[in-house]
């Protein structure tokens, strides 16, 4: 499974952007479609998920800023991210799960800067 990231780049603070991420064909279910993020010094962390039961995760440093949607068909899982804030920057990256594997894209820069 291949995935191809889009929609990273530079907000002012109190921005909004929307991060989308497509996963090529596979022969098995998806069975987690996620958004994660990795800032400079600091350990990947995930932003919000979404695991084949269909209800949402979010971290408690995006909840009420994030909303993240996917859409099983068209094998997308996009992330809106509204009110950004300077500690949101972070190269992020989109998960998903297929059976027990996981397939990670290359990631998007989103730097947050006035």
């Amino acid at each position: 499974v291949q995935l191809q990231a889009s929609g990273g780049g530079l907000v002012q603070p109190g921005g909004s952007l929307r991060l989308s991420c497509a996963a090529s064909r596979s022969d098995f279910a998806f069975n987690l479609m996620g958004w994660y993020r990795q800032a400079p010094g600091k350990q990947r962390e995930s932003v919000a998920f979404v695991p084949a039961s269909g209800t949402a995760n979010y971290a408690d440093s995006v909840k009420g800023r994030a909303t993240i949607s996917r859409d099983l068909a068209k094998r997308t899982v996009d992330l809106q991210m509204n009110n950004l804030r300077p500690e949101d920057t972070a190269v992020y990256f989109c998960r998903v799960r297929v059976g027990f594997t996981d397939y990670w894209g290359k990631g998007t820069q989103v730097t947050v800067s006035s």
